[in-house]
């Protein structure tokens, strides 16, 4: 009977080839991307592990950036570089990642690290990019800060932009309007602070189609107390419910809708009779109630790529007597987190703007100020 199954393993070996075997039994074995990665490529267990190790400098890094951020830089073969940037999410806002290399081949491997409160294990992962994958999108389910690590495979040779943006889970749900027509956040205090406003306020023109947020099911329309004429839209994917009210008009709708359907049209009915024509917005989510949706809807400034140069240095001297080394690359908000004297040589990991992207000789990653340096 064994050999009966070994000759059907081979069989399928001849037959379909090792890389589609391969693919079978990820599968089922479900492996990380470097785990793909150190099979397909054949590396030696020691040559894995010291570029996988990375990881570990990368956690103990401190630089931080604001999105949207944009960072050139070149990867070189062996050099073993590995980058880690940390940003604050709050649930709605999408993270989304972008890298471009001069090959589609180069392979960069991209893992997500949430801040926990565990003195001994400060992080923990939470999402990884696919094997191969260049763009990323990860969905904050909680508040708070997360490390994004960047690591190239070993033989990378390519010069590299990489791009991080912050967008909206929701599509913003009145049409033709943005973030300047939200003129009431949650929290306001209504009826001389008897309540607090759950959800913010869209101002706009009366007849304004408001439109769904994201693809969903309607689950009530109709005109009942404070709220007026109202919707309630399902997203079963994230456990929530939207609603909309002080609608003018409510268009004839049930079950199942897409993102960017009219749902309504603007209006002040219900307790908004004596204000301006507006939508109240809501979130309202499984086991916490009410939740702010600002975030949801508010659309991020564009990232702006202009003065990224494309000729980067692999090193540069400090040229200043005494260098402040910096967790973010502004002097507004940052923190001093090191120095650099005159004549240190500094290893380049990108360049953002006026500011380089460095690790030290003490292997700490940082910015400095172009100013401060000169190129080698």
């Amino acid at each position: 009977m064994r050999q009966i199954k070994l000759l059907i393993v081979l069989t399928a070996v001849i037959l379909t080839g090792c890389s589609q075997l391969n693919k079978a039994s990820d599968y089922i074995t479900n492996p990380t991307a470097k785990e793909v990665y150190k099979r397909d490529f054949n590396l030696s267990d020691s040559l894995f592990t010291l570029w996988n190790n990375q990881v570990d400098l990368a956690l103990k890094d401190s630089v931080q950036v604001e999105l949207p951020y944009a960072e050139k830089g070149k990867f070189l073969p062996r050099a073993f570089p590995v980058y880690s940037y940390e940003v604050s999410l709050t649930p709605g806002e999408l993270f989304n990642f972008e890298i471009e290399t001069d090959s589609i081949k180069e392979l960069v491997f991209i893992d997500v690290f949430r801040r926990t409160t565990d003195s001994l294990n400060p992080y923990k992962k939470v999402e990884s990019a696919a094997f191969g994958a260049k763009q990323f999108t990860f969905e904050a389910k909680e508040k708070g800060n997360f490390k994004v690590v960047i690591q190239p495979a070993i033989e990378a040779n390519s010069p590299f932009l990489l791009k991080m943006i912050k967008s909206p889970a929701y599509l913003f749900p009145v049409a033709s309007y943005t973030n300047s027509a939200i003129q009431s956040l949650w929290g306001a205090q209504r009826d001389g602070g008897a309540r607090s406003h759950e959800g913010i306020d869209i101002f706009a023109k009366r007849g304004t189609p408001v439109v769904a947020a994201t693809s969903g099911r309607v689950t009530y329309t109709g005109e009942k107390g404070l709220g007026g004429k109202q919707v309630w839209l399902r997203d079963s994917r994230r456990g929530q419910s939207l609603y909309y009210a002080h609608l003018d008009s409510i268009k004839p709708i049930s079950g199942s809708v897409k993102v960017g359907d009219t749902l309504g049209f603007v209006g002040n009915t219900g307790n908004a009779r004596t204000t301006p024509p507006h939508l109240h917005f809501g979130i309202y989510k499984n086991f916490e109630g009410a939740i702010d949706p600002l975030s949801f809807v508010f659309l991020p400034k564009p990232l702006n790529l202009d003065n990224l140069e494309d000729e980067i240095p692999n090193k540069i001297l400090t040229k200043a007597v005494t260098a402040n080394l910096r967790n973010k690359p502004t002097t507004s908000g940052s923190k001093i987190i090191g120095s650099s004297k005159a004549q240190d040589t500094l290893q380049i990991l990108g360049k953002s703007k006026d500011w380089y992207h460095i690790r030290t000789p003490e292997n700490k990653a940082s910015f400095i100020h172009q100013s401060l340096v000169k190129p080698i």
